[in-house]
């Protein structure tokens, strides 16, 4: 395969730079290369190219195959016109010393131009800088104007031997020769306070606070009365041995509490209390416990009382949600 002109990455993160190489096509971009031929720096304002033409010219001349960036590089350069004038020389178009005044030519032309951009850029950096620094304005004038008279007028009076007391002293006199000093003087601060006792209006303000006091506990007082009374209906559980009912399917801890202050202490008591007695306490506990069936919980009670646990898990597992099932009540039908 043939060589390859190409740019070779160097730099650090977003600062490329890269070296002009003749590498093989196979090789890889920052891999080996047969030799470097210049340099080129992006970063510059115009970029910034360091080519060895003649070098770059017999590679081209050799078959060496630029990619589209170099290509365009060394059009920039001039060595592509180099080539394109020794094609002519070859086909007898013109003399070697012509071409060579061409080429000459072309590159004078292209250095200055480079150098006029290298100027205009450097130009446009100092008015950014000049713009960003500032120049003096009327007021700075006016600061160091005055300072210069502050230090000639020091000058002439000599050195200042006063203390630092005495000193502070005579800066502050020439503020005082305005009326403004006599002013203070003649309006004293303390005897305007002394006028408008601001106290006795504050201590006749807390009387109405204090009466308004021992009203708000009454009404505090009458309000959780009701509170009190919610709880009346729910009698005490009763004494002794009281079973947890939460083992029975359809019962939660709610129902548990009812059916405990109902006097249903233990399995064996839920299992002899009639359907109608059941669904009484859960009428009595509010309407949002009437939609619970306890058809099925003397069974259950009655299973649990004897101890036969697997059949009591054998029959939940047919119920749902402690309620029979639809298919079971549709047979007995």
């Amino acid at each position: 395969m043939p060589a390859k002109i190409r740019l070779q990455r160097h730099g650090r993160k977003k600062r490329p730079f890269y070296h002009i190489v003749v590498a093989d096509a196979r090789a890889p971009r920052d891999g080996k290369f047969i030799e470097k031929i210049g340099t080129y720096n992006p970063m510059t304002s115009p970029a910034t190219i360091d080519l060895d033409r003649d070098k770059a010219f017999n590679w081209l001349l050799q078959g060496a195959q630029p990619t589209y960036t170099m290509a365009a590089i060394l059009r920039f350069k001039g060595v592509m016109f180099r080539k394109h004038l020794h094609r002519g020389v070859l086909k007898g178009a013109m003399t070697q010393e012509q071409a060579d005044a061409k080429y000459q030519q072309f590159i004078d032309d292209k250095d200055a131009k480079i150098a006029a951009r290298f100027e205009k850029t450097a130009q446009a950096r100092l008015e950014m800088l000049k713009a960003i620094d500032g120049v003096p304005g009327k007021s700075k004038a006016k600061v160091v104007e005055a300072t210069a008279e502050a230090d000639a007028f020091t000058d002439a009076a000599g050195p200042d031997t006063r203390t630092l007391a005495e000193q502070a002293e005579q800066t502050t006199l020439p503020t005082e020769e305005t009326p403004a000093p006599e002013a203070k003087v003649e309006a004293p601060a303390p005897e305007v306070k002394k006028e408008a006792p601001a106290p006795e209006v504050k201590e006749e303000a807390p009387a109405p606070v204090v009466e308004a006091k021992p009203e708000a506990p009454a009404v505090v007082a009458e309000a959780p009365a009701p509170v009190v009374e919610a709880p009346a209906p729910v009698a005490e559980a009763p004494a002794g041995k009281v079973d947890e009912y939460k083992k029975i399917e359809g019962i939660g801890p709610k129902i548990e509490e009812h059916l405990h202050a109902a006097g249903l202490a233990t399995f064996a008591d839920l299992a002899a209390a009639p359907i109608e007695k059941l669904k009484g306490i859960l009428a009595d506990a509010g309407s949002r416990y009437t939609m619970h069936d306890p058809t099925t919980w003397p069974q259950q009670s009655q299973l649990a009382a004897d101890g036969k646990w697997d059949e009591l898990k054998k029959l939940q597992d047919e119920l749902d949600g402690g309620k029979p099932p639809v298919k079971a009540a549709s047979e007995e039908e």
